[in-house]
């Protein structure tokens, strides 16, 4: 329950305030004993700072307060502007769950795996050439020190779908 609260956190604070959006983290519930098919929707409002979220599918859901200047808290300061995002890369929900596994990311690259909105056809990631090609490296690093062979081919692939994302980006 922590992870999952953790994550919801990081979602809700790398992505917009005032408004809903649909995040590309799964509901962790098993009703019937399945997984359940849907997708976390996260709002977090500017005043009072707490976070809303609720399950597209089974309607799991909760307030998370407190969250402010916690290890998971993704939000810019006031000052710090928001970088441009003028690509949307699509990847398969898988590769978007081995993202959000990375021990080695950098803040603004933790910020573009957790503010992913969930499609359809898999998960969007909003990004610009230059953090694709960050969060590359970063993928790169990680597999690199992977010692649990499972984790390091999920790296493996990871890598060599954002790497094909950012070889089809026009050339700036």
């Amino acid at each position: 329950m922590a992870e999952h609260l953790s994550s919801v956190v990081r979602a809700a604070t790398a992505g917009p305030t005032g408004t809903v959006w649909v995040s590309a983290l799964p509901c962790r519930r098993r009703p019937g004993h399945r997984p359940c098919p849907g997708h976390i929707a996260v709002s977090r409002p500017d005043l009072p700072a707490r976070i809303e979220w609720r399950c597209t599918s089974c309607g799991d859901e909760g307030v998370i307060s407190g969250w402010e200047g916690s290890p998971y808290d993704l939000h810019r300061p006031g000052s710090e502007p928001a970088r441009r995002a003028d690509v949307q890369v699509l990847i398969p929900n898988e590769v978007a769950a081995t993202l959000r596994r990375l021990d080695l990311l950098d803040t603004d690259c933790e910020r573009l795996v957790f503010r992913a909105r969930a499609t359809s056809e898999g998960t969007v990631l909003d990004t610009n050439a230059e953090d694709l090609d960050e969060l590359v490296g970063y993928v790169a690093a990680n597999a690199n020190h992977e010692e649990n062979r499972r984790r390091q081919k999920g790296m493996d692939v990871a890598f060599d779908v954002l790497n094909d994302a950012l070889k089809e980006l026009p050339e700036v």
